[in-house]
């Protein structure tokens, strides 16, 4: 048992990061009250904690390398656990977003690379395997428990409780320290690229921000933006502007290459087709994941009325059918190969798609959804018990905290972009079909629509009819238009929940085209442990192929048998 007492604390912390996220998931109807906000506020918190990880996620793993993985680990976990205790005493939003968002990001991104190396240091053959698969399982775990536990502290005590609780956990991980052995690095520790963090995390930041900012700025023409760029919306110059950035980024790495210095990412790394291919279809499964998990608590509470804890129950089929088919695919991969079992899964999610589309509707079928989502999860799960270790088997142990890097920005861009892409469009369609609904509408008045047209160019939010009713009372409607104005507001938000999770499906369909290169089954790098929510992977488990240039000390493997 002494042999796992390293993998215990490092299993407690990722635990402890997967479980945040879903937590706050499920309660943005109480933050929204208790903060006296809008949804798209606490829409932009949720995607800055994520953009925070991936933006510093890389340079959280350069850290590991250049002072040692177990000092950043334990400092990252010094650093989550102030964002939690901030995050737990918030005041405002201003200050949640201080803790959650930056505190917490910057915490999590040095604790997640060098967790993921630390596992790799400290196991070896068989019991890495089995460490990969607990720290999977756990990470599976916290999608399963945090939906419920979350929503019924949200219900019934307060979010902040979760909070507090994280401290406990972070303080007991600190005390437990020594259990994590300490491997001092046989080779010269890398340089740290300023510059080259600088320009990467600008650069992902300016888009994702954009992104984030559509909704409310417009796509091209401009709906309520602070400036306007020779007239269109200044979302695409963003964009743009951070696509200029990280192209900036790429010459300085291979400037930086060419002239023997070290850089942040060793660009080689992508032209590795396994390791490509696994890192686009982690950054799809993140972005599917998270905007279905921002998008469907908004139906279950908003449109639905549903509280936090019933929410959490309501969304609980798809977090254990998601930590099943993670601890179990392992298996599945080890006979068919990766690439088949991804492209079940994908194949899953599209129907799990097409299932739920049917079932937002003003009064929800709970036996259709519980389907639905228990399909989803299915799908989640098996593309979590493969991409992971994909990824890590890509590489070989000089390279384990530079690709777990990698990993994790993959992972937390995917996330930042769904909930910034498809609450965006969610925001855009609801404001189209409630401008039409407003239009077309013979119940109401020319000085109605005219009042509404007003108020839609203020922006509009994602809120229960009951504060459409009230706002158009309050504006003086006679009784005949208030209804009219609050039914259809009641059906742009259902066409606005539609076309975001059509948005997912068609993510869905793009993923299908990165999948070719992943392995097949010769080269199934799918070993025992599964990565479950897209965790690190097993290091040793399979046999993923290993391109040429990988610095490992693995043997190498025959490689995947070629499939169309």
């Amino acid at each position: 048992m002494g042999r796992w007492r390293a993998l215990i604390v490092l299993g407690a912390a990722q635990f402890l990061m997967v479980l945040d996220t879903s937590v706050m998931n499920v309660s943005i109807s109480q933050l929204v009250e208790d903060f006296d906000t809008e949804v798209t506020a606490i829409q932009a918190v949720i995607t800055l904690y994520a953009l925070v990880m991936a933006a510093f996620m890389i340079v959280g793993g350069r850290f590991g390398d250049i002072f040692g993985r177990r000092r950043i680990f334990l400092i990252g976990m010094a650093v989550y656990g102030v964002g939690s205790a901030l995050t737990a005493v918030a005041p405002t939003l201003w200050v949640l977003t201080l803790g959650w968002s930056i505190i917490e990001g910057l915490g999590a991104a040095l604790v997640l690379p060098s967790m993921a190396a630390l596992v790799a240091e400290s196991y070896r053959g068989r019991d890495r395997s089995v460490a990969y698969g607990v720290i999977g399982g756990l990470a599976g775990a916290g999608i399963a428990v945090g939906p419920l536990l979350g929503g019924w502290v949200t219900t019934y005590l307060t979010w902040r409780l979760v909070f507090a609780g994280e401290v406990v956990v972070v303080l007991a991980v600190l005390l437990l320290r020594k259990a994590i052995p300490v491997h001092p690095s046989a080779s010269r520790p890398p340089g740290l690229d300023v510059v080259g963090a600088v320009l990467s995390a600008a650069g992902l930041g300016l888009g994702v921000l954009g992104v984030l900012q559509s909704g409310t700025w417009g796509w091209v023409q401009p709906r309520n933006p602070p400036f306007t760029v020779l007239g269109f919306a200044p979302t695409l110059f963003v964009i743009g502007a951070g696509v200029v950035v990280l192209f900036l980024f790429r010459v300085w790495e291979e400037r930086r290459e060419g002239r023997g210095e070290d850089p942040l990412v060793h660009l080689a790394l992508f032209r590795r087709p396994v390791l490509s291919a696994g890192l686009m279809t982690l950054l799809s499964q993140n972005l599917i994941l998270l905007g279905l998990f921002f998008t469907i608590p908004l139906y279950l509470q908003v449109v639905q009325g549903l509280d936090a804890f019933e929410t959490g129950l309501r969304l609980l089929p798809v977090s254990v059918t998601m930590l099943v088919a993670s601890m179990g695919g392992a298996r599945l991969g080890r006979r068919a190969g990766p690439r088949r079992i991804v492209r079940a899964a994908l194949a899953l999610l599209l129907a799990a798609v097409v299932w739920l589309l049917a079932t937002i509707d003003p009064v929800i079928d709970d036996a259709q959804f519980f389907w639905a989502m228990a399909l989803l999860g299915l799908g989640m799960g098996l593309l979590a018990s493969q991409l992971g270790n994909v990824v890590q088997s890509s590489v070989g142990e000089k390279e384990r905290s530079e690709v777990g890097g990698l990993q994790f920005t993959a992972q937390n861009l995917g996330s930042s972009l769904g909930t910034a892409l498809i609450g965006s469009l969610l925001i855009g369609a609801l404001a189209q079909a409630f401008t039409t609904q407003v239009e077309d509408d013979p119940r109401l008045s020319d000085e109605a629509r005219a009042q509404t047209s007003v108020a839609l160019e203020a922006g509009v939010s994602f809120v229960p009819t009951d504060q459409v009713r009230a706002a158009a009372e309050s504006a003086g409607l006679p009784p005949r238009e208030v209804d009219a104005v609050t039914e259809s507001y009641a059906s742009a938000q259902l066409d606005g929940l539609k076309a975001a999770v059509l948005a997912t499906g068609g993510i869905v369909l793009a993923s299908f085209l990165v999948t070719r290169g992943l392995p097949g089954a010769a080269g199934a790098g799918a070993g025992a442990g599964g990565a479950g929510a897209g965790g690190p992977g097993a290091g040793e488990a399979g046999g993923a192929r290993r391109e040429p240039g990988a610095a490992g000390t693995d043997p190498p493997d025959p490689g995947p048998t070629p499939e169309p």
